[in-house]
């Protein structure tokens, strides 16, 4: 089963961990913007991906279809920038389970990230760890003596890496203390974003959270900080969903009628099918909702967003067509 569908400790205000390291090969140019020098930088990796291991394979992204590459940037494999730059430059290196996934010429010519379902920084920081080692074995990556690892944006120089969690706060975000949350994490060297990441907007109260820093501090610091952090997180989520449920009607009320719309529906839109899971994953991790579980609920999140939602179907459908068979699959789920 691939890494999103499946449950992780804290899984209940964690949806998901990812480590990505930014590398540069030394003897190119950095930010690839055109063709010729981006194919050789692809051609120089695609030659060595055997070498790496993990049974990654090379995709160009110049031969997906429009569908793939946004079911991509839909389970948080690859940026929405990467997957729709024009010229189509770029290509992923991705395994079977796909919790490797390795961009090549986003920002970076390497952007290696390394994902898991729930909190588990140290066990995807020590897969991405091995990761970075065998390709710094196989290329010439640029870095510098005095600052470390040499990048496209000043902000990744030094380590190059960003640790991150996704989690789903609605707690926080319905009794309206969520303001407090994210000044707070900013005054730890955190950023708090949406779901794709930078200038995303939060979307079915779930944010994600990263270092800031990358320069001048270890790679074991940044990852306990924001280990630290997120614990705290957890622990002001659940206490805010006990103050929520104080109110056990009208609290029960609500939960309910999110899984009442979304059971019952003949036709939804993505938006609407995100706010109403926000209530619906709630009532499921609360014990409340007892008809769905962890999986049930990955696979409505994943299968409802619209490239996904055609992948599952197998067919192209226009925005009309998909509401009508969104509604469709969140039945079938349900009654699975």
């Amino acid at each position: 089963m691939n890494w999103y569908l499946e449950s992780g400790k804290e899984q209940d205000v964690v949806v998901s961990t990812r480590i990505r390291y930014a590398r540069n090969l030394q003897e190119y140019r950095f930010n690839a913007r055109n063709e010729v020098e981006a194919e050789k930088i692809e051609e120089k990796i695609k030659e060595e991906t055997p070498e790496i291991g993990y049974g990654l394979k090379f995709l160009k992204l110049k031969d997906m279809d429009e569908i793939t590459r946004i079911s991509l940037v839909e389970k948080n494999l690859i940026s929405p920038e990467f997957a729709n730059n024009k010229l189509k430059i770029g290509a992923v290196l991705i395994n079977e389970e796909e919790n490797i996934c390795i961009m090549i010429n986003e920002e970076d010519h390497i952007r290696l990230q390394v994902f898991d379902s729930g909190l588990d920084l140290e066990g995807t920081y020590n897969l991405a760890k091995e990761l970075d080692q065998k390709i710094e074995k196989t290329f010439n990556i640029a870095k510098s003596k005095k600052y470390g690892y040499l990048t496209s944006c000043p902000t990744n120089v030094g380590t190059g890496i960003r640790a991150s969690v996704m989690v789903h706060l609605p707690g926080l975000t319905k009794t309206g203390n969520i303001r407090k949350i994210l000044e707070s994490i900013n005054s730890f060297g955190m950023n708090i974003r949406g779901v794709y990441g930078e200038n995303s907007e939060t979307s079915g109260d779930m944010y994600q959270i990263s270092n800031k820093k990358t320069l001048g501090l270890k790679e074991e610091e940044i990852v306990k900080n924001l280990k630290a952090i997120t614990e705290k997180i957890i622990e002001q989520e659940r206490l805010a969903r006990k103050y929520l449920a104080n109110n056990r009607i009208e609290f029960e009320d609500k939960l309910y009628r999110s899984y009442g719309i979304l059971s019952n529906c003949r036709k939804i839109d993505s938006e609407e099918t995100r706010n109403l899971l926000s209530y619906v994953k709630l009532g499921t991790d609360l014990g409340i909702i007892k008809e769905l579980t962890d999986t049930k609920i990955s696979k409505l999140y994943l299968y409802t967003k619209p490239a996904n939602l055609q992948k599952y179907v197998g067919e192209t459908l226009d925005t009309y067509e998909r509401d009508i068979r969104r509604a469709e699959i969140i039945k079938e789920i349900i009654n699975e």
